[in-house]
């Protein structure tokens, strides 16, 4: 498997603060990594500084042996192979569905607008909500809003997906079809690193779990060994807050 995305020693700070502290982790074509850890330990901070929405103080970040760096010329490009999905779906409330999925593509990559949109319609189509085109984000719910931005991000025909606690603000009976969704995904191949705090979900759709504590990478593994035998204390008694649900 080809890498695609590297990271070597990333370090960054905020106002002298260190956030992420020595981070190394590379990415292969085709290969889910997800991130786990408690609030606070730098997984949503690490995945902006993948897609150079934030500075970093050292190290790099390499897509395809390009440095993605906000001070770059290389920037806008490079990013248009990486799609990122956010907890907070950052939908245009003024346009349609429709409007807001092809609007990149057709402004930015200036693609055709009919190949475009039957191309957005197709990927609605397999999400169940061709029917919402010409809708407003306003009347979706939660669930649908997080299903069109996923198609948003696919539309840009990205290298890498990474998707930030997608299901963090949703009602507990819209998580599972978002869920659903990037499970096709990954069985698609996609590329794609995943922030979560559902651990099931995780241990589903991973090839490898990354254990990040205080701004570094305390553990990783396979999906089964990470939460059947953790190796370090830390990672035991984070697995050990979830473990009331199995009671």
């Amino acid at each position: 498997m080809n890498e695609i995305l590297v990271t070597e020693h990333l370090h960054k700070e905020y106002e002298g603060m260190t956030v992420l502290e020595d981070i190394n982790l590379t990415v292969k074509k085709g290969e889910v990594v997800v991130i786990v850890g408690p609030s606070g330990c730098g997984k949503s901070t690490f995945l902006r500084c993948l897609n150079g929405l934030e500075t970093i103080q050292d190290g790099r970040v390499l897509l395809d042996n390009e440095v993605i760096n906000p001070g770059r010329k290389n920037l806008t490009k490079v990013r248009e192979k990486i799609g990122m999905v956010f907890q907070s779906y950052e939908l245009f409330p003024h346009k349609t569905i429709l409007q807001n999925v092809t609007l990149a593509p057709i402004k930015v990559q200036k693609r055709d607008k009919a190949e475009a949109q039957k191309e957005a319609l197709a990927l609605l189509a397999r999400i169940g909500l061709e029917g919402k085109k010409d809708s407003y984000p306003r009347q979706l719910s939660g669930g649908q809003k997080q299903r069109v931005a996923i198609v948003r991000a696919l539309m840009m025909h990205p290298e890498i997906l990474l998707f930030d606690e997608v299901t963090a603000a949703l009602d507990p009976e819209m998580v599972r079809e978002v869920l659903e969704v990037i499970l096709a995904l990954a069985k698609e191949g996609r590329t794609m690193v995943i922030v979560t705090h559902e651990m099931a979900f995780a241990r589903a759709v991973a090839d490898r779990i990354i254990f990040l504590d205080g701004g570094q990478i305390i553990e990783e593994a396979a999906p089964d060994a990470f939460f059947t035998h953790p190796q370090t204390g830390r990672a035991k008694k984070f697995l050990e807050s979830f473990s009331y649900e199995k009671k």
